[in-house]
């Protein structure tokens, strides 16, 4: 299965059992499952968040694919005999989304913890960076664009 594929920015609900699963293999001795959720509160904000809507630029998807496809790797883990593969897959809802809802689902898969740990982790700092998703937060007050 190309890991690639299931990359998609995509108006649905996203399912993270599904991501998790693209990322299993015999292999991995770790798997990392991070969600992004829609949070009732923001600190550079007043008042309370009450739903976000995201939109994207009609290429997010490739762009989304080209962070997951950068970090679907292989490592050399001292622990082992020979690099042993990182899987990654990722998921960005666009659209309106409520408080407790999943806007980014990353999951990784690696031979062991420190990887995948860290690969998530980067994984979701480049999402932030490079793809190009828009958010425009609403609260009591009305709605305001978020790092723009």
């Amino acid at each position: 299965m190309d890991l690639v594929e299931l990359s998609v920015v995509t108006p649905d609900p996203l399912d993270p059992g599904q991501l998790e699963t693209a990322v299993a293999a015999a292999d991995a001795g770790a798997t990392v499952v991070f969600q992004g959720v829609v949070r009732d509160h923001d600190p550079q904000a007043t008042g309370t968040v009450t739903g976000l809507e995201y939109s994207a630029h009609p290429d997010a998807t490739r762009f989304l694919r080209d962070v997951v496809a950068e970090a679907n790797i292989s490592v050399h883990n001292p622990q082992d005999t020979e690099p042993l593969p990182v899987r990654v897959a990722a998921a960005h809802r666009i659209g309106p989304l409520n408080v407790g809802e999943t806007a980014l689902v990353v999951a990784v898969s690696a031979a062991h913890r420190q990887e995948a740990f860290s690969v998530c982790s980067a994984v979701v700092e480049n999402i932030k960076s490079s793809v190009p998703i828009w958010k425009q937060q609403f609260g009591p007050d009305g709605s305001h664009w978020v790092g723009i």
